[in-house]
C-alpha cells in the first residue's frame, strides 16, 4: 500500500482558523517557515536621474513658480508613496529669484545640498544664509521655509518619508491594526500542519508564522514585526543561518536545549527571553527526545520592506 506524499509546507496556501470563536479570532491567518520569509517583492532598480537633475538645473523663465523635483521609482518598487528608495526620498529643489518654498516634510529631518545659488532659510524662530557647497538640517513638519536670493537657487535634499509613511501604518489611528486571537488550541491544530509537511534544502527550519488578515499580503503579523513559534525535533538542530534582524526570543519548552549565538552557547532556561543581535551567526541544538519550542518576535517588517534581511545559511543541509 502506498502512502499518500506529504505537502512541502512551502507550497502551502495561507491557513485560517478551523471554527473561530468571533471576529478576533476569524482574523487569525498563519504560514510557515517555507514561505512566509519568501514574500517576492520587486527589487530596488539602479538609477541615476539625469533628466531630473537636467530639469532642475535649466536657466529659469519669467513668471515660474519655485517647485521640488523628486526622483521617485515608487511605482517600480510597488511602495505606495513617492521613493527613491524603499525608506527614502530625494529631490531637487528650484527656486527662480526671490521665489520660495514651504518644506512640509513628514521625515525626522530634511538634508539639504546648495547646488547653486544663495539664499536664506526660516525655520521656527531661527534663519541663516547660505551659499554654493552649503550642507544644513532642517527639521521635519510644518515651520521651516526655503528662500532664494536675487540669482535663483538649486539645491538637492532628502529625507526618510517613505520611512515615516511606512511606521505610519503601525502608527496612525486610520492603519492600527484590528484586534487578533490566536487560541492555543488553533496554535497546536496549526502547528501540526507545519511539521507534518516536508522541507526543502531552502526551508528555514518548521516554524509556524502568525499574521491576520489585514497583514496577510506581507504574511507579518505588523507592518515593522514577525512573530513565529518555532520547534525543533528531539536529538536534531536548526542549522545555523543569520539575518539582519535583531530577534528576541520566549523559550517555551526544551529539555537540555540550548542555542549558539555569535559562537557562544546560551542555554535554555523556560521562559528565559533570549537576543540575538542582528547578523550574528546562530543555531538551535535539541538533544532531548521531545520536540522543543520557541516564540519569537523580530524586526523583520522593516527589513523586507529595505530589501534587507540578508537571510543566509552558513551550514549545508546534513
Amino acid at each position: 500500500m502506498t502512502q499518500e506524499p506529504t505537502v512541502d509546507m512551502a507550497s502551502l496556501p495561507a491557513q485560517h482558523p478551523r471554527a473561530p470563536a468571533g471576529p478576533p479570532a476569524a482574523r487569525a491567518r498563519f504560514f510557515n517557515s517555507g514561505n512566509a520569509f519568501n514574500v517576492k517583492l520587486p527589487t530596488v532598480p539602479a538609477a541615476n536621474f539625469t533628466a531630473e537633475a537636467a530639469a532642475a538645473l535649466a536657466g529659469f523663465s519669467p513668471g515660474e513658480a519655485a517647485r521640488f523635483i523628486a526622483c521617485d521609482q515608487s511605482a517600480a518598487m510597488a511602495v505606495e508613496n513617492p521613493a527613491t528608495s524603499p525608506l527614502m526620498l530625494a529631490r531637487y529643489a528650484r527656486l527662480p529669484p526671490g521665489q520660495h518654498l514651504a518644506a512640509k516634510m513628514q521625515a525626522s529631518g530634511v538634508i539639504w545640498y546648495v547646488i547653486r545659488g544663495t539664499g536664506h532659510t526660516q525655520s521656527g524662530a531661527e534663519e541663516f544664509v547660505w551659499g554654493p557647497g552649503d550642507v544644513f538640517l532642517t527639521p521635519g513638519g510644518a515651520g521651516t521655509e526655503i528662500v532664494a536670493g536675487p540669482e535663483g537657487a538649486v539645491l538637492w535634499l532628502v529625507t526618510d518619508e517613505p520611512l515615516y509613511a511606512f511606521a505610519a501604518m503601525a502608527t496612525d489611528t486610520a492603519h492600527r491594526p484590528a484586534p487578533v486571537h490566536y487560541p492555543a488550541d488553533e496554535i497546536a491544530r496549526q502547528l501540526q500542519t507545519v511539521v507534518s509537511a516536508t522541507q526543502n534544502d531552502t526551508t528555514s527550519g518548521a516554524a509556524l508564522i502568525f499574521s491576520s488578515e489585514a497583514y496577510e499580503a506581507g504574511r507579518n503579523i505588523l507592518p515593522t514585526l514577525t512573530l513565529s513559534l518555532n520547534t525543533v525535533p528531539g536529538g536534531e538542530h536548526q542549522r545555523a543561518h543569520r539575518h539582519n534582524s535583531a530577534a528576541i526570543t520566549l523559550i517555551l519548552k526544551g529539555d537540555g536545549t540550548y542555542s549558539m549565538v555569535g559562537g557562544a552557547r546560551c542555554n535554555w532556561v523556560p521562559f528565559a527571553t533570549m537576543v540575538t543581535p542582528p547578523g550574528d551567526a546562530h543555531s538551535h541544538h535539541n538533544p532531548g527526545e521531545e520536540r522543543c519550542l520557541f516564540l519569537i518576535v523580530q524586526d523583520g517588517g522593516l527589513h523586507y520592506r529595505a530589501r534587507s534581511m540578508g537571510f543566509v545559511f552558513l551550514e549545508d543541509v546534513a
